[in-house]
C-alpha cells in the first residue's frame, strides 16, 4: 500500500470517526429535550404540592435506590475500560469490560423490578393499583405517576444500551472485527454514560425529596 493511499485511509477512518461521534451527540440532544420535558413536568408538579411529593418519596425505597445508582456508576467505570480496551486493540479485554456493563444494567432492571414488586404490593401504581389515603394523597398520586413515567422511560433506554452493549461484544469475538468496532463502542459509551447521567438527576428527585423541600 502507498503511503498516499495510506494517508487517504487515515484520513477516511477519522473522518467516520469524527460522523458517528457527531450523529451520537445530534441524538443525545433530542434525548435531552425529550427527558427535559419530563423533569419540567416533575417541577411543576413539585411546585403544586411539595408536601405531597415529600411524602411520595418518603414511600420509596431509597437503599434500592442507592445500590442501583452505585451499579450504574460502576458501569459507567467499566464502559470507559471497554472503550479504552478496543482503541489500544485489547479485543479480549474490551470484550469483557462490555459483558461487565452489560450484567451491571441487567442487575440494575432487576433490582428496579424489585422495587416496582414492593410498590404495587404497597398500593402506590396510580391508575391500576393506588391505596394510599393519607394526606396530600393527590400530591402522592402525582408523584409516583411521574415516578413510573421517568424511570420507567429511562428503563427501556438502559435496555436498549444493554441489548447494543451486549452485541458489540459478541462481535468482538472476531479479531478482524475490532477496528471497524471501535467506533460504534465509543458510541455506546457516549450513550451509556447519557442514561448513567439521567439517573444521577433522577436519583436526587425521587429519593431525596425530604433533604431539599
Amino acid at each position: 500500500m502507498s503511503a498516499e493511499v495510506r494517508e487517504l485511509t487515515r484520513k477516511s477512518a477519522g473522518w467516520q470517526r469524527e460522523t458517528n461521534a457527531l450523529g451520537m451527540w445530534v441524538f443525545l440532544s433530542t434525548e435531552v429535550m425529550f427527558f427535559g420535558v419530563l423533569f419540567l413536568a416533575y417541577f411543576h408538579g413539585r411546585m403544586q404540592d411539595a408536601r405531597g411529593f415529600a411524602l411520595g418519596s418518603h414511600l420509596t425505597h431509597p437503599w434500592l435506590g442507592t445500590i442501583n445508582t452505585a451499579m450504574l456508576l460502576t458501569s459507567s467505570l467499566t464502559m470507559a475500560l471497554a472503550v479504552r480496551g478496543v482503541w489500544l486493540g485489547q479485543r479480549r479485554v474490551a470484550a469483557r469490560f462490555l459483558w461487565a456493563t452489560a450484567c451491571l444494567g441487567a442487575a440494575f432492571l432487576a433490582v428496579k423490578a424489585i422495587e416496582y414488586a414492593a410498590e404495587w404490593r404497597d398500593g402506590l401504581v396510580p391508575w391500576m393499583h393506588f391505596g394510599y389515603a393519607g394526606d396530600h394523597a393527590s400530591g402522592v398520586e402525582t408523584f409516583f405517576y411521574l415516578y413510573f413515567v421517568m424511570t420507567g422511560v429511562h428503563a427501556l433506554h438502559l435496555a436498549l444500551g444493554i441489548a447494543v452493549v451486549m452485541w458489540l461484544a459478541t462481535r468482538l469475538r472476531k479479531r478482524a472485527t475490532i477496528a471497524a468496532r471501535a467506533d460504534a463502542i465509543e458510541a455506546a459509551g457516549l450513550y451509556w454514560h447519557f442514561v448513567d447521567g439521567i439517573w444521577i438527576f433522577l436519583y436526587p428527585l425521587i429519593y431525596l425529596v425530604e433533604l431539599w423541600r
